[in-house]
């Protein structure tokens, strides 16, 4: 590994400055995963700025008595790492998705028993399966460290996709094996479920990802499954014939996730 040069270090840590806004992140980013030059930093911050080093002693102490917290082991360490992939909120929120799938399936089962004739409940929410997860993953109330690693140096669309790839690599294999009792083709949901997971975050920096993943959430119920339960009939937005448009709509979804994906940097992740 790479590790900090001390004239960057000591240009960092001057009252005065001394390092252009990108070569800043990049000695932040750096130090985040660096922990032998977050010690040379503690070195060069006593002659450097000799204020500041106290006073980050003086804070270190008060919040490790008044929050009873023992220095970080290397498990923590490594727990934080995962902080970029996972949240608390994420694993309930998974859970609770995958409920929701299999009562789906039971509910689907059911209505093929009694003849009743209502479109496949889990075909209606399949698309939108993963936005809940998505929401939770970045809900400033479920995550108690939202705030720190949403103002970190790597906070942004890095950070939303990690935990949005978590979220696909546990929701779509779920829906794929609960289609496979109802013989629902994953051809039917896939791309659609892609197209507006992608769309909710292409929305986040307006919204926010999770109000962005809810409000995808609410449209798809209010357009989509409420109609279609209704008249008994499948979303014809689902028809095979609309792949297409879907595909369409997922290229124009990335194509402007890509160009906005600095608003995420600027928003500080949210």
């Amino acid at each position: 590994m790479t590790h900090l040069p001390e004239p960057a270090l000591r240009a960092y840590a001057s009252p005065r400055g001394g390092l252009a806004a990108g070569a800043t992140w990049t000695v932040e980013a750096h130090l985040e995963t660096c922990s032998d030059c977050r010690v040379a930093l503690s070195a060069v911050l006593d002659d450097v700025a000799p204020d500041t080093a106290r006073l980050i002693g003086l804070v270190g102490e008060r919040l490790a008595t008044g929050l009873d917290i023992e220095p970080a082991t290397r498990r923590r360490r490594r727990f934080g790492r995962w902080r970029r992939w996972l949240t608390p909120a994420m694993a309930p929120a998974l859970q609770v998705t995958v409920l929701v799938i299999i009562t789906a399936l039971a509910l689907d089962a059911l209505d093929t028993a009694l003849d009743v004739g209502f479109p496949s409940l889990l075909l209606l929410i399949a698309p939108v399966a993963p936005l809940a997860a998505v929401a939770a993953a970045w809900a400033p109330g479920l995550d108690p460290a939202h705030e720190l690693v949403a103002s970190s140096p790597r906070a942004g669309l890095d950070l939303v996709l990690r935990r949005t790839l978590v979220v696909l690599a546990v929701v779509v294999p779920v829906l794929a094996i609960a289609g496979m009792f109802t013989g629902l083709s994953p051809a039917l949901w896939l791309l659609p479920c892609l197209a507006l997971t992608v769309g909710a975050l292409a929305l986040g920096p307006v919204l926010g990802p999770a109000r962005a993943s809810l409000a995808v959430v609410g449209l798809w119920a209010i357009a989509v499954v409420s109609p279609s339960l209704v008249l008994r009939e499948p979303p014809s937005v689902l028809d095979p014939a609309n792949l297409p448009a879907w595909v369409a709509a997922l290229a124009a979804a990335g194509a402007i996730l890509a160009i906005r994906r600095r608003a995420y940097v600027r928003a500080g992740g949210f």
